[in-house]
């Protein structure tokens, strides 16, 4: 291995170990919480030597993908990319503002197959959409770009507020959002109140 500060030696080292287990690297927040590092500025200064160096390797070609090269020069991680994690939403803001996003979470392109380039993720809060699997503190994959068809999970937001995660089911003169939990009622809304964000492809659920 080249040689590296003791700094860029334990990110570095942090970056395998995490993404053997994973299979996917971690976040930069993640490893300033794992380094007990108060800057994310220093994780990035390292992570751009570390590339320098030939230890990591991003594809220009894929916004923010990001590959890890072993000693003997294959790729340990190939083709993952980093989907913007959406926080709270600003009203009357497109849901990628700048100010929208709270981080980036890393993930194989393997899970991301088939899918359009257009893609965030979203913290649920609530239970209701438990019958469909979606449970509180999951983190749904949403395709922002999806053909959104009768019965889809969509992500909407009705009149430019907080976003709701629901079946979409659009009918003569309404739009229902149906909640997969019998305990709650539909949504109706009219056709133009409602803004669809993306169409849920997947989640991320940590134990």
């Amino acid at each position: 291995m080249k040689s590296l500060s003791r700094s860029q030696k334990a990110v570095y080292d942090f970056i395998v170990k995490y993404s053997k287990e994973m299979s996917y690297p971690p976040t930069v927040r993640e490893i300033c919480t794992a380094l007990d590092l108060k800057s994310t500025s220093t994780v990035h200064s390292h992570i751009l030597s570390l590339e320098r160096k030939g230890l990591l390797k991003r594809c220009p070609s894929k916004q923010r993908s990001i590959s890890i090269i072993e000693q003997n020069g294959s790729e340990l991680i190939r083709n993952c990319t980093n989907v913007p994690l959406v926080g709270n939403i600003a009203a009357g803001k497109p849901i990628l503002a700048e100010e929208n996003i709270q981080d980036f979470i890393t993930l194989p392109n393997t899970m991301l197959k088939g899918t359009g380039s257009e893609l965030f993720m979203l913290n649920v809060e609530g239970d209701s959409m438990i019958d469909a699997g979606i449970f509180d503190g999951d983190m749904i994959i949403v395709q922002k770009d999806a053909s959104i068809e009768y019965g889809d999970i969509v992500v909407a937001r009705i009149g430019g507020e907080s976003a709701t995660v629901k079946r979409f089911y659009p009918e003569k003169d309404k739009i229902r959002l149906q909640p997969e939990n019998p305990s709650m009622q539909p949504i109706y809304a009219d056709f133009n109140d409602v803004e669809i964000d993306g169409k849920v492809i997947g989640l991320l659920r940590k134990f």
